[in-house]
């Protein structure tokens, strides 16, 4: 054989030496490892030939300058001959006439740089989505997208969706060197388009997998990724990115309301749907001003397959829910808020993803993102799997997704969920079920050092975001900076206040004295951490009824309690946080596929309800005393506990030259007259909220107004009346 060629086809056709029969086989059964050796031009001993692979075609057609070269079909649906150099298209005749043009797929060099490729490979690619995913973009001068994937165990990986008929043979990938990663663009493909990838994995099986780093879904439960152009956005927010610093600090009042935005309203008149992010934009950003809350946080709204999941099992992290709306129709969202003058917090799941087969389970046909071993990859409470912290590549893509939402969308806060299901090896395990670390121990070193990764790259990118921890244990320094040895989260959930208080608030108040520890005891701990009080969505399912339900008593006393309670929380040390439907007293539990109660809402007492929260939230805004010193020891001082009488007092305090506060709570059903306790400073002090007040569905007993404290600062006495299940806040006003 001569110049470079290998001799006659059964076609007639002398083929160049790369267009071997192994090789022309393995393109028809789509397993060629290497596409790119076959498929595009190649120069042979001088001579230009382009190969490509059609099927069902009935001719294919070179077009360079204006003419056309045909193209002899070698073997099955190959088509190839020698050509002119220069720019070409790929002309196609099917069998019913019609005709397409194309730019020629394999005529295009790799996009991923050196950098790309040493980055992905090294796993410290922080903009990981900029590499991987798909990507609209020009390339060589020509308009398409850009497909990369990492599946280091494949045998092959073809993009397919609506463009190739979902075929894997039209769209096998360029495989780049041994760091795993597939890459194609493709010319012509624009926003919109769906897409998977068809792996042949490496136990020889095929498989289809949607975009693990995919901008875009189609609505659940279909499952393809969709091609999203995320450039471009007009962001509107320079003034509040500028000044957000200021929000997420430890002296600033912080009350976060949190949504599950399927369920906060619903469009009956348009068979229920839910509103849609624009809406949104509107409704929800315009209430919860209106309620004063300084931030909203939305449960999981990365892709996820299943409704009952509430979107704590994602598939898609890089992808906001298509339930609502496309990206930037997300970002009008947050847009809207930070316009308002509110932050925008993420639910963030890192623990765990589903099993569901399109996703990253068994990802190449190994087990690539998730452990092999069930007792280190399986969740059993959850029947999901565990990301496998310890790999280099796992670890880049959970920390650069954390990076990409307060980067791409100006998010202001990560809540990270269920992070003592990601620090202990053995977490709600059996003895037998779980493997230790290397020194024996149940501290799951790689997780930790993920989170503390995590939050070293977002606060070094940006350190005016927030990190929150869901975090139900006494792991030690979770806000403490990673430098000194802590997670270096900015806030905790204080979950041991939580179910303490709840505990004590669910009781016959007869039975409150024997158990008044857990109002006092969690201030023994309430400065160790960076603490936020929750009361969110797991307060209010699962059969535990709505917070209303929760309180004892007749009609008048749960009102009466819940009312007390909140009064409680907005006064003690920490910031706040409260579940939709929550802030007016929602009759029954939540449920995820229905909406709010709010007709409720707009009845008395539910209405006392709401309009005491927004109360509490303006002066806890505007209260420096509340807030300046949530998380410090010297911002707080007993005054008064009477278990006896379930009473306790308490003052808070600012910077020097604020009013001091005190906050005073009886959790009997009866009212306490000429009840004395020592306050910080004489003179008078206002009694700026009182939750017994007729506005918000009490008596109106109290105090007129204002009291005056005789004696000197420090030892000075009042005397006051404390309604029936009631808090009553006092503020300084001044005077000696």
């Amino acid at each position: 054989m001569a110049n470079g060629e290998r001799g006659m086809s059964n076609h007639g056709v002398t083929l160049p030496r790369h267009l071997t029969k192994d090789a022309l086989d393995a393109l028809a059964m789509a397993r060629h490892a290497q596409p790119f050796d076959v498929l595009g031009p190649h120069d042979v001993d001088g001579a230009r030939w382009v190969t490509t692979l059609q099927p069902g075609a009935t001719r294919v057609m070179v077009e360079t300058d204006g003419s056309r070269t045909e193209l002899a079909r070698i073997d099955g649906d190959v088509f190839a001959a020698k050509v002119a150099d220069g720019a070409y298209r790929i002309v196609t005749i099917w069998p019913d006439g019609t005709e397409t043009v194309i730019h020629d797929p394999y005529a295009f060099g790799p996009v991923l740089t050196d950098l790309d490729r040493h980055l992905i490979g090294e796993g410290t690619h922080r903009e990981l989505w900029r590499a991987l995913g798909a990507h609209v973009r020009d390339h060589e001068g020509v308009a398409g997208t850009h497909f990369a994937v990492w599946a280091p165990n494949a045998r092959r990986v073809s993009v397919v969706g609506e463009f190739n008929a979902w075929d894997g043979r039209c769209h096998p990938m360029r495989q780049l060197g041994a760091m795993g990663v597939w890459e194609i663009f493709v010319p012509g493909l624009s926003e919109g388009e769906t897409y998977q990838y068809e792996i042949l994995d490496a136990e020889d099986a095929l498989r289809r997998k949607s975009d693990p780093l995919g901008f875009g879904s189609q609505h659940p439960p279909e499952q393809a990724s969709v091609v999203r152009n995320i450039d471009g956005y007009g962001w509107r927010d320079g003034d509040w990115m500028a000044a957000r610093a200021a929000r997420a600090d430890r002296s600033a009042p912080i009350s976060i309301y949190e949504v599950h935005l399927g369920s906060w309203r619903r469009r009956w008149d348009e068979g229920g749907r839910s509103l849609s992010y624009k809406e949104l934009a509107r409704d929800l950003v315009g209430y919860a001003v209106h309620m004063g809350f300084t931030h909203i946080e939305l449960m999981p709204i990365s892709e996820f397959p299943f409704d009952g999941s509430w979107g704590y099992q994602p598939v898609g992290l890089y992808a906001p829910t298509i339930r609502f709306g496309p990206p930037h129709e997300f970002r009008d969202l947050v847009d809207a808020a930070h316009d308002a003058g509110l932050g925008v917090i993420l639910d963030w799941v890192p623990g765990h993803f589903p099993s569901d087969e399109h996703g990253l389970v068994r990802f190449d046909g190994t087990a690539l993102y998730e452990h092999a071993d069930p007792r280190e990859g399986f969740h059993q409470d959850w029947n999901t799997l565990i990301p496998n912290y310890g790999r280099t590549e796992v670890r880049n893509y959970l920390v650069a997704n954390a990076l990409y939402w307060t980067q791409e969308y100006h998010l202001d806060g990560l809540r990270v969920d269920a992070v003592a299901s990601m620090l202990y090896r053995d977490y709600s395990r059996a003895a037998d079920a779980w493997v230790p670390n290397k020194d024996g121990g149940r501290e799951n070193y790689e997780a930790i050092a993920l989170l503390q990764e995590m939050n070293t790259v977002v606060y070094g990118a940006d350190a005016s975001v927030m990190t929150v921890a869901e975090e139900s244990t006494s792991f030690p320094g979770v806000s403490r900076p990673v430098h000194d040895g802590g997670l270096g989260f900015g806030y905790k959930w204080n979950m041991g206040w939580m179910n303490d208080t709840l505990r004590y608030i669910g009781l016959d108040p007869v039975h409150r004295s024997h158990d008044h520890h857990l109002m006092t005891f969690p201030i023994d701990w309430a400065f160790t951490e960076n603490f936020i009080l929750p009361i969110s969505h797991d307060e209010v399912v699962h059969g535990k009824g709505s917070m209303l339900d929760r309180m004892p008593g007749d009609a008048w006393q749960k009102f009466a309690n819940l009312r007390a309670y909140y009064g409680f929380m907005w006064a003690h040390p920490g910031k706040k946080l409260l579940f939709m439907g929550c802030e007016f007293a929602q009759p029954t539990e939540w449920s995820h596929d229905g909406e709010l109660d709010w007709s409720a809402a707009e009845r008395a007492p539910h209405a006392g309800v709401q309009h005491l929260v927004r109360d509490l939230n303006t002066l806890y805004r505007e209260t420096p005393a509340l807030h300046l010193r949530d998380c410090e020891a010297d911002g707080f001082r007993w005054l008064a506990n009477d278990p006896a009488q379930s009473i306790t007092a308490f003052a808070r305090f600012g910077a020097d030259g604020d009013a001091p506060v005190v906050a005073v709570c009886n959790f009997t059903p009866v009212e306490r007259t000429e009840f004395q306790i020592l306050v910080p400073k004489s003179g008078t002090w206002d009694e700026v909220l009182n939750t017994d007040a007729e506005i918000y569905g009490g008596a109106g007993r109290g105090n007129m107004g204002r009291v005056v404290a005789e004696g000197r600062d420090d030892d000075a006495t009042v005397a006051l009346t404390l309604p029936p299940l009631s808090v009553i806040v006092l503020r300084h006003a001044g005077g000696t």
